[in-house]
């Protein structure tokens, strides 16, 4: 089920317990290990979301993007010669305006996201908006604030974290996560669109069959819908 909007003015403090703490440990070192593997070819990978802010649960996912466009058959290949498994792969596309993302799944909570298409800087701020690290910061245990898919933004403290709502406070949680204060109302729209139509579905999305690429399903795509083309266009790719 997804998570609710919380209410304007609400606040509050987390305080972290030991199995807290330790999940949240396994679950970036999970994320460091590719991470790591992708950089040792000079791919950047970052994580992004809950494991980057540190408010993980039980049924967190280990989210990876590697923000640069790049042959899916460059970081396939390092995934497999670093010795993960492709468990499964999809194209997906958000609505007609955003980019196509390419996802790999190393399992059913690991997974790699990265753009077919150049990312506009509206969809770049996204992970930051949720909050991102790089190597260095998993390595550390540096954790960043971000905001969460209850429009709660999420700052570390040294026993857990404060949660406060951004709702009426984006201004502030813009500068705080370091994005555009239209990123934030962006986000707040849909979220908020979410919570009274329930979830509004995604474009387009496709598991890719044994033996496809990602840029076949692409190319196939760009036949058969013009406002693929379009984009292709204004994008940089003809």
């Amino acid at each position: 089920m997804a998570k609710k909007v919380a209410p304007p003015y609400e606040s509050r403090e987390v305080v972290y317990d030991k199995s807290h703490w330790e999940l949240l440990g396994r679950l970036r070192a999970k994320a460091l290990g590719v991470i790591n593997a992708l950089n040792k070819h000079c791919i950047e990978g970052r994580a992004y979301g809950s494991i980057a802010r540190g408010d993980v649960n039980a049924k967190s996912d280990v989210d990876i993007i590697v923000p640069e466009t790049i042959d899916s058959f460059i970081i396939e290949g390092v995934l497999v010669k670093s010795g993960f498994s492709l468990e499964s792969r999809e194209v997906s596309q958000a609505t007609p305006v955003h980019t196509v993302k390419a996802t790999i799944y190393i399992d059913q909570t690991l997974k790699v996201t990265f753009p077919l298409l150049p990312m506009r800087g509206k969809e770049r701020e996204f992970y930051k908006f949720g909050g991102e690290v790089g190597a260095s910061e998993l390595a550390a245990g540096t954790r960043v604030a971000g905001i969460d898919k209850r429009l709660m933004l999420i700052e570390p403290t040294e026993r857990g974290h404060a949660e406060r709502s951004v709702l009426t406070y984006e201004v502030e949680a813009a500068k705080i996560v370091g994005v555009s204060l239209e990123v934030v109302l962006e986000r707040v729209r849909v979220l908020a669109r979410r919570d009274q139509k329930g979830r509004t579905g995604i474009f387009f999305k496709k598991v890719l069959r044994e033996g496809e690429t990602f840029e076949g399903v692409l190319m196939e795509r760009f036949s058969k819908d013009p406002s693929l083309r379009r984009l292709l266009q204004q994008r940089g790719r003809k």
